[in-house]
């Protein structure tokens, strides 16, 4: 049954809250979202009533009141004043406006990395896939491979990058998650290690965990160490060797969440060096088309055929597609139709026939979607270096986010109070495990420079905030105890 916190424990899990560098309700309701935040503060726990809670903390009742309403209005809290709310977690529905735009409550959402639709050329391949919709209506309109018309536009686009595929090496997916989920259900599942780059992208290991696979993270090199390619692939290596992972999962083009592009070099050291160990390397190439400085590289699969790759127009055309795809030799196309089947029976017929016109015309929204990326980028980084001068920025190559290194270990404070100043946040605790993290905040720049200049004087406001209330802080590096229920 869940229980309930009392006001002495309570008291002892806020320690020295009240700073005096805002309202006090407002510094009380920020430590106690952070709390649930960092699980200090279990969910669907009742909070002490408002009475008891202002005369164990020595303040007015209307202080507590103040508080208590506040995290009802957030979400943090259920019932209505009076009540012993329970503790929670926000659930927002985010609008047809979609990530990077201003919400209905105001919000501008960083959380999301992602573009909107490439507008009439997205418009353009549906209207196109009503057309070629009769033709395959007489058919029962299940196919777990995907449409031999799509498999064939993907294989060809592999073949003109130097990889010579056919259309058996291809699975179409709902997307690159569900690719990723298909390939940990056939390769790794219960017990077997994934090597990981660290950090990574979220939803990839929250994939891998899901699964039951045990994660074996590599730190990446800190962006000030002269390291070429930016991977520290003598760690893999040794990590390979040494823990002998199932599967490797790997974003060398303008990696997620820091925006670094593997070496030639370095991507044929590891594929050599995986071929020796068993590990099979899983490249996810979602964003390898965002190639903001024009850097000329090799997929990984041209190294080696034993490489698998994730691919997807959800990061150039449009995340509303749900097109993906695997790539690689027949024999395990075959092992992961199998495991698809178990999954579903095989993807949405309007959307492959839109991605099939999209990709043969790939090209055509593309110039003018980096265009406008590289016009975001300079624009943030202007801003990063003129608003908050001590974060330490890494520059991207390409992609759609920036990952920077923050002055103090406050990031999932920031990403707690930042929705009182209009942007939501991905904690850098998110691209990692155990923790990890901390110090670093990822913003990406989908959004138009004006946008941009509101958000970065929002994340400005909400650091001086953090800055002002050391608790905030503090409450991050106490010990992880178990927060006390009766």
């Amino acid at each position: 049954m869940p229980g309930s916190l009392n006001p002495t424990a309570m008291v002892r899990l806020l320690g020295p809250w009240n700073t005096g560098a805002a309202p006090a309700y407002r510094e009380l309701a920020d430590v106690v979202r952070l709390l649930v935040m960092d699980g200090r503060i279990p969910l669907d726990v009742a909070l002490p009533s408002e009475r008891a809670l202002a005369v164990t903390l020595g303040v007015s009742r209307t202080t507590v009141t103040a508080a208590y309403a506040s995290l009802r209005e957030q979400g943090f809290l259920s019932g209505g004043q009076g009540s012993r709310g329970r503790t929670g977690i926000p659930h927002r529905t985010v609008p047809v406006s979609g990530p990077g735009l201003a919400v209905p409550d105001g919000i501008l959402d960083l959380a999301y990395a992602s573009l909107p639709a490439t507008g009439e050329v997205v418009h353009r391949a549906f209207a196109d896939a009503l057309i070629d919709l009769p033709a395959l209506l007489p058919g029962f309109g299940y196919d777990a491979v995907g449409l031999p018309p799509l498999r064939e536009a993907i294989a060809d686009r592999y073949t003109a990058a130097g990889i010579p595929t056919t259309a058996a090496q291809i699975l179409v997916t709902s997307g690159a998650q569900h690719a990723l989920n298909i390939i940990l259900k056939t390769l790794a599942g219960r017990q077997q290690k994934v090597l990981v780059e660290h950090p990574s992208y979220p939803n990839a290991l929250d994939a891998i965990r899901a699964s039951g696979s045990r994660t074996v993270p590599v730190p990446m090199p800190p962006a000030a160490e002269p390291t070429p390619g930016g991977w520290d692939i003598d760690g893999m290596v040794a990590a390979m060797r040494h823990q002998r992972p199932a599967m490797a999962y790997l974003v060398p083009d303008f990696h997620n969440p820091t925006g670094r592009i593997m070496s030639n070099l370095q991507r044929r050291r590891l594929v050599r060096e995986a071929a020796g160990t068993g590990t099979v390397l899983v490249v996810d190439e979602t964003l390898r088309e965002l190639n903001l400085d024009a850097v000329s590289t090799s997929p990984l699969a041209a190294f080696s055929p034993a490489v698998v790759t994730i691919g997807s127009l959800s990061k150039s055309h449009w995340a509303g597609l749900r097109t993906g795809w695997i790539r690689a030799e027949e024999d395990l196309i075959s092992r992961f139709v199998q495991t698809r089947t178990t999954m579903d029976l095989g993807g949405p017929v309007v959307e492959q026939l839109a991605a099939t016109r999209l990709l043969r015309a790939f090209a055509e929204p593309l110039d003018a979607r980096l265009e406008e990326l590289r016009r975001n980028r300079e624009s943030l980084l202007g801003l990063l270096a003129e608003h908050l001068p001590d974060w330490h920025v890494e520059r991207p190559r390409g992609g759609l986010t920036a990952w920077c290194r923050l002055p103090t270990p406050s990031s999932t404070a920031l990403t707690v109070v930042a929705p009182d100043f209009g942007v939501r946040l991905a904690a850098g605790p998110r691209f990692g495990v155990g923790g990890a993290f901390e110090h670093f905040m990822r913003v990406p720049y989908t959004l138009a420079p004006a946008q941009l200049e509101t958000a970065v004087l929002a994340l400005r406001d909400a650091q001086a905030r953090i800055d002002a209330s050391p608790q905030l802080r503090r409450t991050l590096k106490a010990p992880k105890e178990a927060a006390a229920v009766a």
